[in-house]
């Protein structure tokens, strides 16, 4: 693996993610971000939002960009998609920002990508779906759009060769009824022959449940070597108190990449202990082998912990990806849109919080799933490298 990276560095800017925060002097590289922040997804905008502020902080105090100022302008969608699509005309045509990162949710981004297309501005997503960057109509990357998240794909892929490795393909799936949810299932199911996965049980529940004994008692009554949840959100921290008050832990439990939060180990109670997911590198940084993205992880977890005094989470690193992406790209090509597209589309080895990003005119995503995850386990509530 190649490893180097452009890092830029930075100082203090106000901010506010109700209005834009405007007085910085025209000589000033704008940069939009569009964020759950408050809502039913503020576990994954809130922390995203720290990042970005954090990050375009430590871009300034190292001198900005081109000696410009990096000046970041942030709106909370609430996880709307109708408020999504209103903020991001506003960064665009008003605002006139050089490109936008964010949103935080597959439904809000795909919301807004074809906006992004008639409005050629570069959007770079921190959410998970790979409908995001790829139209199936075309069957061609989006032209104007990228991301950063792993996609659920290459979680599946992760989790289905780790268990084939330890010999297991009895399992049982769970799934929330939400868009992440049958993304996930929709994967869970087209890959298992791929892996010689035989699902013996196939469960979901919706993302309001507050208990899922019914459905993991169904599980029990033909128990499988293991159980694979996908689910984001409270759903994933009930259905781990469930299993575990069924005296089910003998039963492996693997749940998505979506689970990447220390919060969630916390609200589990206990419940999480031993629970396997494949995560980015950021949330173990201190356990990976040392290389430069173990560099590039920690001094993140460290900028974080300070600034913020509390730990990091996965989804935190999607922004923080997505933000020195554009940096670099407006480094090359200063306020440029098309010229911001064409840098980030050139992006090489580029090291990351959640792998290496190689884009190229046929891969807007830039990972791979054996480079942009670590299998973890959660021992002592936190999270650590599975053998």
């Amino acid at each position: 693996m190649k490893k180097h990276m452009f890092i830029f560095l930075g100082a203090l800017i106000a901010f506010s993610f109700i209005l834009p925060y405007t007085t910085f002097a025209a000589d000033s590289y704008k940069v939009g971000a569009l964020f759950a922040v408050t809502g039913r997804a503020s576990f994954l905008g809130d922390p995203e939002k720290k990042t970005a502020v954090m990050v375009a902080e430590l871009i300034n105090k190292a001198g900005g960009i081109n000696g410009k100022k990096l000046e970041l302008i942030i709106y909370d969608t609430e996880g709307d998609a109708t408020k999504t699509m209103l903020f991001f005309k506003k960064l665009v045509n008003q605002d006139k920002v050089c490109a936008v990162i964010g949103p935080s949710l597959s439904g809000t981004s795909l919301a807004i990508v074809d906006e992004a297309k008639k409005l050629k501005t570069p959007l770079v997503s921190c959410a998970a779906s790979y409908k995001i960057v790829y139209d199936a109509k075309t069957k061609k990357q989006r032209k104007w759009v990228f991301k950063t998240p792993q996609t659920d794909t290459m979680a599946v892929e992760a989790i289905y060769s780790y268990l084939k490795k330890r010999g297991i393909n009895k399992i049982a799936i769970m799934s929330v009824t939400s868009g992440y949810g049958k993304s996930g299932h929709g994967e869970l199911v087209r890959l298992a022959p791929k892996y010689g996965m035989d699902i013996i049980a196939d469960e979901k529940y919706g993302p309001k449940d507050q208990d899922m004994t019914v459905q993991l008692t169904k599980i029990k009554g033909n128990p499988p070597q293991a159980i694979v949840n996908w689910s984001i959100g409270p759903t994933q921290v009930v259905v781990l108190r469930n299993w575990k008050a069924l005296g089910m832990t003998s039963i492996p439990f693997y749940q998505s990449h979506g689970f990447g939060s220390r919060k969630n180990i916390k609200l589990a109670a206990g419940a999480a202990e031993g629970v396997l997911s494949p995560l980015g590198g950021c949330v173990v940084a201190t356990a990976l082998p040392a290389s430069t993205q173990k560099d590039v992880t920690m001094k993140y977890n460290k900028d974080y912990q300070a600034k913020y005094n509390e730990p990091i989470s996965t989804f935190g690193g999607h922004a923080w990806d997505a933000l020195y992406l554009v940096a670099n790209a407006l480094k090359a090509a200063g306020c440029d849109k098309e010229g911001i597209r064409n840098e980030l589309e050139k992006t090489q080895n580029f090291v990351g919080q959640h792998g290496v990003f190689n884009f190229s005119p046929d891969n807007h995503i830039g990972l791979t799933w054996q480079d942009a995850f670590y299998m973890t386990v959660v021992k002592g509530d936190d999270f650590t490298l599975a053998d």
